[in-house]
């Protein structure tokens, strides 16, 4: 087992980085002084890992079966999850996104129990028949309430529209009929394939010690064998899909997502992110030009917002909010960007907006889950946080201008619309 400290004199913060001798990559954030502890543990697979070879054998599984299995994960033959937490005092959730599938929880109390938990039911999947045809019925009754929700639909017809083979383009929970073809087989499959210990990362952010948390993984987890897995994802086309999709649901304002797609061939560097939050927080903060002209054209609202959507194989800007005038919100958008990109960054509006993400990363170390959880995307997505923190820091105009280059392209965008009937 190797332990390595890890520590910025800059931010004057450390964590201590440890392969543990299971395989599982553990990571703890001590915080002096603080009440509450946060624990993580996630494992690359999220819904876009439908096709994979493993053990030189390839394999297909139904879309949504990452969702299906964080369900699934919880039960146990003595009961679930959530009842052995309910005697800790600690709160308890899961999540499943594109690329990742995390289970979490946070307590003041009870830290150690509450570990075991996590670490127990995580490693001791238990599916049968019977149980899972009954959650069949409890998924497919959340896939119809995201299919009515406007804000769901308005975000995943965007995808659609950008993109034309990735299965990003794919709800997170699948269709009712792909969950129907999901048995105990499969999801042991999946388990067996992303949840051994070697693919996995565990982040304990909070007023616990490496000791404390070593003591509990020594405790609960036997070394396991890597498995030989390859994910496969199809190449899509730099043009999106279609540029226009728009959607009838009962809302009293019309939704809208705007997305830039841009070229996923490769994945950002934390150089490369840090460049983009400081470039989409000078381009569309609220205290942008272009939000400003949005704002006073009675065009957007408070819901505006904006983030970069990247991953293995999709990568995007996209801009939502609520807008009687989604398509004139879009010509101010491609305006502004293009206005920018033909006169350069102003030296003065990159500077505020360098000096206001740096505020923003900096208060994100004030929270212990948000501590976490950027070390747990950042582990699965081959960054490191602290150099981040110095990208951001040391960030010039140039170095965003290189970025602005090669992403929002005005002339490769969807716009998605959800409005009333």
């Amino acid at each position: 087992m190797q332990i390595k400290e890890v520590v910025s004199e800059k931010l004057q913060e450390k964590y201590y980085e440890i392969e543990h001798s299971s395989g599982l990559r553990v990571f703890v954030w001590p915080k002096e002084g603080y009440n509450s502890t946060y624990a993580i543990i996630g494992t690359p697979f999220g819904s876009i890992y439908n096709h994979f070879t493993v053990n030189s054998e390839e394999v297909r599984v139904p879309d949504g079966i990452a969702h299906y299995l964080e369900h699934k994960l919880f039960e146990s033959e003595e009961g679930d999850a959530f009842s052995l937490y309910a005697s800790t005092g600690a709160n308890a959730n899961a999540y499943t996104s594109f690329d990742k599938t995390c289970y979490l929880f946070s307590c003041t109390d009870n830290f150690k129990r509450c570990l075991e938990i996590l670490l127990g039911f995580v490693t001791s999947p238990y599916f049968t028949p019977e149980t899972v045809e009954k959650e069949q019925g409890i998924i497919g009754q959340e896939i119809k309430m995201y299919d009515d929700s406007a804000d769901w639909r308005v975000m995943f017809n965007t995808l659609v529209g950008m993109y034309h083979e990735h299965p990003v383009r794919i709800d997170i929970a699948g269709t009712v009929e792909s969950i129907a073809e999901i048995d105990a087989d499969k999801l042991y499959t999946c388990y067996n394939t992303y949840y051994n210990l070697n693919n996995m990362a565990l982040t304990v952010v909070g007023n616990v010690s490496v000791d404390e948390v070593l003591e509990i993984c020594d405790k609960s987890l036997k070394s396991q064998e890597k498995v030989d897995v390859e994910s496969h994802f199809p190449t899509d086309p730099y043009k999106v899909k279609e540029s226009y999709i728009e959607q009838i649901l009962p809302v009293a304002i019309p939704l809208f997502n705007l997305g830039f797609k841009a070229d996923a061939s490769k994945r950002f560097t934390e150089q490369e992110v840090a460049y983009v939050d400081i470039l989409l927080f000078m381009l569309a903060s609220n205290i942008s030009p272009m939000y400003r002209e949005l704002m006073d054209e009675g065009l957007i609202n408070a819901t505006f917002s904006y983030e970069l959507f990247e991953g293995i194989g999709f990568n995007s800007i996209i801009f939502s909010g609520e807008s009687r005038e989604p398509r004139r919100v879009e010509e101010i958008i491609k305006k502004y960007i293009n206005k920018v990109k033909a006169e350069g960054i102003s030296k003065e509006d990159f500077e505020n907006a360098r000096r206001a993400v740096y505020g923003d990363a900096l208060s994100a170390l004030n929270s212990v889950s948000s501590i976490a959880n950027l070390v747990e995307d950042f582990f699965f997505s081959k960054r490191n946080v602290f150099d981040y923190y110095d990208a951001v820091a040391s960030a010039s105009v140039e170095d965003v201008e290189k970025v602005l280059k090669n992403i929002l392209d005005t002339e490769n965008t969807t716009l998605s619309v959800v409005k009333g009937g």
